[in-house]
């Protein structure tokens, strides 16, 4: 998306039309993930601050962006935003009335409203989901072929089970030989498998599809960031991943002049990550009875020893902005070593385990073809 500053003399004459009602059927329908993503947020936060420094005004920015956005349903939440603003709201009250925006964009927005540094906060913010969606990026980027790699595997497996494997069972039928345990094991996995094995399906492809509303549920979020976090290599990386989202976001909130108690507060309404909230809530109800942020950190084991160290500088120099920004480059780069590394990790540890796999299949059918050929020979 792109704006083009040429159409600024169009946007004076230009008159924002009123949304028109749709019906059911002319309305865009979003399957996955919100319509107004991390990206499209980037996108906004970034060229809004890019107009406001060049002078425009934020009714005329919004309705540039407007110009510039090429789906309709990001179209009418801009001009949303543009006529309420016509009508005398701030941008922040419309956006604390909108749930596509957090807590987090509504205090930061306010903050710059009131202390006249709207530019630099939605610069701020743009640099923020920008990051965010890189890290995003990244993870997808280190899971991408080894999820492939695997996906192929189970393929692999389930032809050999559903093909391969009742062919040799007819033969050892026929010849009625005497099948070891691991040929039965063998035989009856390929027996359930083409029992139960459109059921299963089915079961997985429900539960894919029925994922957005499980994770509104707080006790799937909880078990499934649990699950994940405890994992042998997928575990640091996330953990990480979402060190640096919570830096960031510091960072940001405290070069606002935001509170430390009320960053808090916001960061645990914007990470969507169940570990990290809870660890928050308690850091929180903590500093309200007086402990310092580096004592009530020490006592999560989700926040690691350079951290807590390095608040507890911040806090004794009064440099948290400084302090959490470097925080958060060395968990950005540690996200970004960590990305390649669990790339690099689990190719060859997935192919292994189909090598493990196809090779038990394999050795379980020939060990009675062995078996057979001495007793005929």
């Amino acid at each position: 998306m792109g704006f083009k500053l040429e159409n600024i003399s169009k946007v004076e004459n230009t008159r924002p039309k009123p949304l028109e009602n749709t019906s059911f059927l002319k309305k865009e329908i979003h399957l996955f993930g919100s319509p107004f993503s991390n990206k499209i947020k980037e996108d906004f936060y970034t060229e809004l601050s890019v107009l406001l420094k060049a002078g425009i005004n934020l009714k005329d920015g919004l309705q540039l962006i407007e110009n510039a956005f090429k789906k309709k349903f990001h179209k009418e939440k801009i001009r949303m935003l543009s006529q309420s603003i016509i009508s005398g709201s701030s941008l922040s009250e419309v956006l604390k009335t909108e749930k596509e925006f957090s807590d987090y964009e509504y205090y930061s927005v306010k903050i710059g409203e009131e202390t006249g540094t709207l530019t630099k906060v939605t610069e701020q913010l743009g640099a923020f989901f920008g990051k965010k969606n890189e890290q995003r990026r990244q993870l997808m980027s280190a899971l991408t072929y080894p999820i492939i790699i695997l996906s192929t595997a189970v393929l692999v497996v389930i032809f050999m089970l559903q093909f391969v494997v009742p062919m040799f069972q007819d033969i050892f039928r026929q010849q009625n030989v005497e099948l070891p345990g691991i040929t039965k094991f063998i035989i009856n996995v390929s027996e359930f498998t083409k029992t139960y094995g459109l059921l299963i399906l089915i079961s997985f492809i429900g539960l894919f599809f029925s994922k957005t509303l499980f994770n509104k549920k707080q006790w799937y979020k909880k078990a499934k960031d649990s699950l994940t976090l405890k994992m042998p290599i997928l575990g640091k990386f996330i953990k990480t991943l979402y060190l640096s989202q919570f830096t960031q976001a510091v960072s940001l909130l405290t070069s606002s002049k935001v509170p430390v108690i009320h960053s808090i507060q916001l960061v645990k309404k914007m990470i969507d990550f169940y570990p990290l909230q809870k660890a928050l809530e308690e850091v929180e109800k903590s500093i309200i009875n007086g402990k310092s942020l580096s004592e009530s950190l020490k006592a999560h084991a989700l926040f690691d020893d350079k951290m807590i160290a390095l608040v507890k500088v911040a806090e004794e120099t009064n440099q948290n902005e400084f302090i959490f920004e470097r925080l958060n480059m060395q968990y950005a780069s540690q996200v970004e070593r960590r990305s390649k590394l669990l790339s690099t990790l689990l190719e060859p540890f997935i192919i292994m385990i189909v090598g493990v796999l196809v090779g038990i299949i394999l050795v379980a059918m020939y060990l009675p073809m062995f078996r057979l050929s001495s007793v005929l020979g």
